[in-house]
This record gives structure tokens, C-alpha cells and sequence, in this order.
């Protein structure tokens, strides 16, 4: 599975490395003496945050900004402690205040349309990022030979219609983020957002990337990963179970803490960009999953029950996705899921929500013609990508349309509340 680190390991390790503009920060064990100088230096203001792998720390009240020392201690504590969509945070910390009224967000992946790394920025950074629509955001495809300059960054920013006076500081910096991404294994890398300050210094924010395992580069720069508190939810227990049952077929499931989209993904590096793109457009993917590896129909049925039995009685959208497979029989799975898909019916009664498939691979029309006889059977809608539709499209294609369908929902118990309202009123 990927490696993956948060914010205060890229101040610690990263930043300075590739000459990347942060804010200063400190750690859960700086003194009140030392919080108080930070704080005067700062103008006052301070963020305190929990170091906690996955987001959503604003929205679960782990991050807290803090106008005096007595406040940072306290929030420091109670911060360190807190635990986000069922992830315990490793320590606390806390940063300057930058207030700003540029806010920058840039991610770097490796994108399917593109075969390769791609850039992509919006002048509309911060949390409500995955409802940025198309016309806000400009992405760039990367020649990895040739990497990323600043004529290439200075244009996207333009398009956007970035404050003249910060492109060019802020288009090195993009050059060094880049730099940073491959050096250093990464499949993924997000600032969001940069904060401009006053003199158009921008300053990376908010920082999350993921590291490729396989790769050598992840060794060059002597990075010390750290280790998170163990907080297994029982989904994933019950999968690393199944999976240490047999080598036949990788059956790893991590949460990622979504309450939106059921993910079955395939294809290793091809899971990590998926379920990357399906959080950026806002899908809130439930966790990240790999079963690929050629899994018998056992294998593949009992993977795919697992992952029903746990989380479907909760989404809103079933999405089945990875790319052109090699060796794996795209028939033989999908019927496994299928089959899955109807028992959990059978036993739970009837669903309302679609499937969006996408895959390549051997025997790929048998298998597509096997899912839509069941998903006709359970009468349930659907839509199927060939492998000549990008990856990333579909995900975003199926974050879109599981957004509407919550909204559609929400929107019919708030009504079907007033109704109820009205007529005990």
C-alpha cells in the first residue's frame, strides 16, 4: 500500500529541502515561553492543528486559531488527543497565522489522460475546494524528462488571473514543488492552500502527499516516515484478515473516512490517483482499495462481500474502476461482484443507488455483459466506461453524480421534514 504523510512531516523534512516558503511553526512540546515568543512574533495569531493523517481537521474542529499562549497550550492538548473520521492524531502543533486574500491550491499526479504527472491550480484554494468548478482550475501535463519551468507555471497562473505581482515567486516556487515530487517517489502531492502574504510571498499552508513504496527515489532523501496510532475500524480488520488468507489477489482496504462513494479499484498506482481525484471533485470515497492481482471468483466474491457488508448500506454511489488490465480476467471478477452485489440484495432488500463501472483488460465484453445482467436484475442504473475513457474522468464523472444524488437527498428529507412539521403544528 502507498505511504503517505501529512503537513508537520513536510515542515519538519521537506521544506527547507527544496526551498519551499512555509510558515514557522512549533511542536506539542515547545514550552509556554516559547509559544508566547512565537506568538509576538506573529502578530498575535497562531494555528494550532492535529497532525492526523486524511483531512477534513477543519470541519472536525482540529484546527484552532489561538491568540495567546494560555489558548495554544490548551488547544495543543486537547488538539494532540482528538481523533478525525476515526483516525487518532499522532501529536499537535502549531503555526504562524498568515491572513491573505490570495489563496492558492496546486496538486501534482500522475493523471491517466496525460500518461504521465500533470500540474493542476486554482486561485480558489482552501477547504471548499472540491466545488471549484472546470473553468476555475487549469491542469498542465508534465513531461517527466523535461519537468515543470516557470514560463509553463507564469501562464497557467495568468489564465487564472493570479495578482501580477506574485507570478513570478509564485511560479519558481511551483518549480521547486515540483522538483520535490520527483525527487522523492511521490504519486501525489497537494498544497492547499498557498497563502499570499502582504509582500506576495506565497506560503504553503496545508500540505498531504503520497509516496510510491516501489520507488527507489523514496530512499534518496532519508525521509523518516512517521508512525501513526493505530486506529482499526472493524472493515478493516475484517480485510486484512481476508487478505493474509491467501496469495492469490491483493484484498487491501484502507478507510479514508468518506461517506460517499464505495470504491473497488484495481491496478495498485491506478487506486491511489483514483481515489485521489474522486476526494479533489469532492466524492468522499469510503477507503482506498487495490484487488487486483488476478483473484479467483472465491477470492474476488469474498473481497467484494466485505466491502458490501460494511459500507453499502451507506453510499451513494458503487464505483468499479481501474485500468487496462494485463493478466487479470476482467469476466471472472466482475462476475464476482456481481454475484456479491445480488446476495446483498437478497439479504438486505433492494438499493437505490447507481454503478459506475470502467475497466480494460482480458475477456473485458464478457465480463460487462455478466454486470449489466445483474445490475439489470437488481434494477439498478448504470453506466460503463471502456478502457479508452481516462481514469480520471470517470472519477470525477462519478464524483459529480454522487453529489447530486446526496444533494437530491438531503434536499427530500428537509422537505419530507417540513411536511412532517406542518402537520404536527
Amino acid at each position: 500500500m502507498p505511504i503517505q504523510i501529512a503537513e508537520l512531516t513536510f515542515l519538519e523534512q521537506l521544506a527547507r529541502r527544496f526551498n519551499l516558503p512555509v510558515p514557522e511553526h512549533l511542536d506539542a512540546d515547545a514550552s509556554r515561553a516559547e509559544v508566547r515568543q512565537a506568538l509576538a512574533r506573529w502578530g498575535g495569531k497562531g494555528v494550532v492543528k492535529a497532525d492526523v493523517m486524511g483531512g477534513g481537521r477543519g470541519k472536525a474542529g482540529a484546527v484552532k486559531v489561538v491568540s495567546d499562549a494560555h489558548q495554544a497550550m490548551q488547544e495543543l492538548r486537547r488538539i494532540a488527543t482528538m481523533e478525525v473520521k476515526g483516525r487518532q492524531a499522532r501529536t499537535a502543533y502549531i503555526t504562524q497565522y498568515l491572513p491573505s486574500d490570495t489563496q492558492i491550491y496546486s496538486v501534482i499526479t500522475y493523471d491517466s489522460r496525460f500518461f504521465g504527472p500533470s500540474l493542476t491550480l486554482s486561485m480558489k484554494g482552501g477547504v471548499d475546494i472540491e466545488s471549484v468548478g472546470p473553468g476555475d482550475k487549469r491542469t498542465l501535463p508534465v513531461d517527466v524528462f523535461k519537468g515543470l519551468d516557470a514560463y509553463q507555471a507564469s501562464e497557467l497562473l495568468t489564465q487564472l488571473g493570479c495578482p501580477k505581482e506574485c507570478i513570478s515567486i509564485m511560479s519558481q516556487t511551483l518549480v521547486n514543488f515540483w522538483d520535490m515530487f520527483i525527487s522523492t517517489g511521490m504519486r501525489m502531492c497537494e498544497v492547499n492552500p498557498w497563502r499570499v502574504s502582504a509582500d506576495n510571498k506565497p506560503y504553503a499552508c496545508d500540505f498531504k502527499a503520497v509516496f510510491d513504496a516501489a520507488n527507489f527515489k523514496i530512499k534518496n532523501p532519508d525521509l523518516r516516515f512517521p508512525e501513526y496510532p493505530e486506529s482499526v475500524t472493524d472493515f478493516e480488520e475484517d480485510m486484512a484478515a481476508w487478505d493474509a488468507a491467501s496469495y492469490r489477489g491483493q484484498a487491501h482496504g484502507s478507510e479514508l473516512g468518506g461517506d460517499m462513494i464505495l470504491p473497488i479499484l484495481f491496478g495498485g498506482g491506478a487506486s491511489t490517483i483514483i481515489a485521489e481525484t474522486l476526494e479533489i471533485a469532492g466524492g468522499s470515497p469510503m477507503f482506498l482499495s487495490d484487488f487486483g492481482g488476478n483473484p479467483p471468483y472465491e477470492r474476488m466474491y469474498g473481497t467484494a462481500k466485505r466491502c458490501f457488508d460494511h459500507n453499502l448500506h451507506r453510499a451513494s454511489l458503487l464505483l468499479i474502476l481501474g485500468g487496462k488490465a494485463n493478466n487479470t480476467l476482467i469476466d471472472v471478477t466482475f462476475q464476482a461482484i456481481g454475484d456479491a452485489l445480488l446476495h446483498y440484495t437478497e439479504e438486505r432488500g433492494p438499493l437505490d443507488i447507481p454503478v459506475v463501472i470502467g475497466r480494460g483488460g482480458p475477456r473485458m465484453v464478457p465480463g460487462f455483459i455478466a454486470m449489466r445482467e445483474m445490475l439489470e436484475n437488481v434494477r439498478l442504473p448504470y453506466v460503463m466506461f471502456g478502457h479508452d475513457t481516462p481514469l480520471t474522468l470517470v472519477a470525477e464523472y462519478a464524483a459529480r453524480l454522487a453529489r447530486f444524488i446526496r444533494q437530491q437527498k438531503e434536499g427530500h428529507d428537509e422537505s419530507q421534514a417540513a411536511v412532517r412539521s406542518s402537520k404536527e403544528g
